[in-house]
């Protein structure tokens, strides 16, 4: 058996082709048609959530109050991490809110990736999350698990550590986390070193890699050149590579290290504690629904309908609609629509589907809106008697790309990691490798996280490092 070669495209590694795509409006009904089972109940000793949300807000203070800066500056140039407007942004966020240029950077990176603010072309809109961060402790916790998956972009690796080595621990990191989550308590550095090596071991096992088996055909026994970290077999570099993991994993508030009689030992933070048991159950932190939604606001009662399926969705829409004049109803639900939120976009499209006919110069009206574009020509399509699952043909290549990342980061805020895996299913390319150059091309607002998320979310080591490769690039700005 044989690994694949360093410079094989990726296309030709049979576990990054997709299988065949199905219908976007399937991917769409899949955001509300979630199964219904009862939430396992969080370890003992777990603080409540209110408690947890109050230690992720900690952790999160500063982005929130660069976010809130970035919100008002919304003129400004958005940016501060490079490009001509960078140094002028961080000079004035600087001034105003008593940090230092560095805390700015660290601060601004951690809003974007928490969800907190999204760029728009050169200009930062606050996100969904900073709207509800004082009242709504399930986005507060969202948004901390965002920048939880989000670690290695956090805190990146030393520069010279070969990327295959970065990835391989990022890729073995869950199997230390788990350790630490059962542990309940201190676990000395040198142990989790240990269970590290043998995880890295085990990844390249399933790799098929031998080592030296390269140099071996090449006629020659030299060891690799470099810090011990350069060549793929290498274990010489893991003791550094896991201190930078766990100073990652401590940055974002996930664990804490210290010192001790026996050496230096990680714990668990109740809120790394907690997170690691939400991946490992893979459960949904959801808001719970309203009760009674007929005199809710429309953003209200999308949420209170968010868990319905289809059925009592609708019934729900009806009852609200019918206790409004139509107009202002359409109006209303459209302000939702031009919101932050990707889920509360999809579902008031779907409530103007019951509006019918009183509903279409407005929908027709949104074509021009980048944002609403895909799902207004969809519902255009639909009412105009397109069958649901063809109606996608209406739009182009990149609408529905864009399509695809905005249904994506609604599954990313408010479903389970499954239904993320099941979503890159849906998607109109052939290959990952061709679903990631397009999702970079379209330049959507939370492509970032999304790439994120769903690298966390897959099982499949080859695709899910392929996926936070691609964030790592859009994240950076590299190609």
């Amino acid at each position: 058996m044989t690994s694949r070669k360093p410079d094989e495209p990726l296309a030709r590694n049979s576990r990054l082709r997709l299988v065949r795509p199905r219908a976007l409006a399937t991917a769409r009904r899949a955001v509300t048609t979630r199964r219904t089972r009862p939430a396992p109940r969080p370890p003992e000793g777990t603080p409540p959530r209110a408690e947890l949300a109050r230690q992720a807000r900690h952790v999160l203070a500063d982005a929130v109050r660069i976010a809130r800066w970035a919100a008002v500056e919304r003129g400004a140039t958005a940016a501060p991490r490079s490009g001509p407007g960078a140094a002028p942004a961080q000079e004035r966020a600087a001034a105003a809110l008593n940090l230092t240029p560095g805390q700015i950077r660290a601060g601004w990176d951690r809003a974007r990736l928490a969800g907190l603010v999204e760029l728009h072309g050169d200009t930062a809109r606050p996100g969904w999350r900073l709207h509800a961060w004082d009242r709504d402790d399930s986005a507060v916790l969202r948004g901390w698990v965002a920048l939880f998956d989000a670690w290695s972009l956090v805190h990146p690796a030393a520069e010279g550590v070969a990327p295959s080595a970065v990835a391989e621990v990022v890729e073995a990191l869950p199997q230390v986390l788990s350790l630490l989550q059962l542990s309940q308590g201190p676990v000395l550095v040198p142990a989790l070193l240990d269970l590290l090596g043998q995880r890295v071991a085990e990844l390249r096992e399933e790799r098929c890699e031998v080592p030296g088996a390269e140099q071996a055909a090449a006629g020659t026994t030299e060891a690799p050149a470099g810090n011990g970290t350069d060549g793929p077999d290498s274990t010489d570099g893991l003791p550094a590579l896991l201190d930078w993991a766990l100073e990652g994993l401590a940055a974002v508030g996930a664990l804490t290290l210290a010192p001790g009689a026996e050496g230096r030992h990680a714990t668990l933070t109740p809120l790394g504690n907690w997170a690691v048991w939400v991946k490992l159950e893979q459960i949904c932190v959801a808001a719970q629904s309203p009760a009674g939604n007929i005199e809710q606001s429309a953003e209200d009662m999308l949420r209170g309908c968010a868990r319905l399926t289809p059925g009592p969705a609708r019934a729900e829409y009806r009852a609200w609609l019918a206790a409004r004049t139509l107009s202002s109803a359409v109006s209303e639900l459209l302000t939702v629509a031009r919101g932050e939120d990707a889920l509360l976009r999809g579902l008031a499209f779907e409530a103007l589907r019951v509006v019918g006919a009183p509903a279409e110069a407005e929908v027709r009206a949104t074509v021009a809106e980048p944002s609403l574009r895909p799902y207004a020509l969809l519902w255009l399509a639909e009412y105009e008697g397109a069958d649901p699952d063809d109606a996608q043909e209406v739009l182009t290549r990149e609408e529905s790309t864009w399509l695809w990342v905005d249904t994506a980061a609604a599954v990313a805020d408010h479903g389970e990691s499954e239904l993320l895996v099941r979503h890159l299913d849906s998607a109109v390319q052939g290959t990952v490798p061709a679903l990631l150059d397009e999702i970079r091309a379209v330049g959507h607002p939370r492509t970032v996280q999304v790439l994120v998320a769903l690298a966390a979310a897959h099982p499949d080591p080859a695709l899910a490092k392929a996926v936070r490769r691609a964030a790592f690039q859009v994240h950076t700005g590299g190609a």
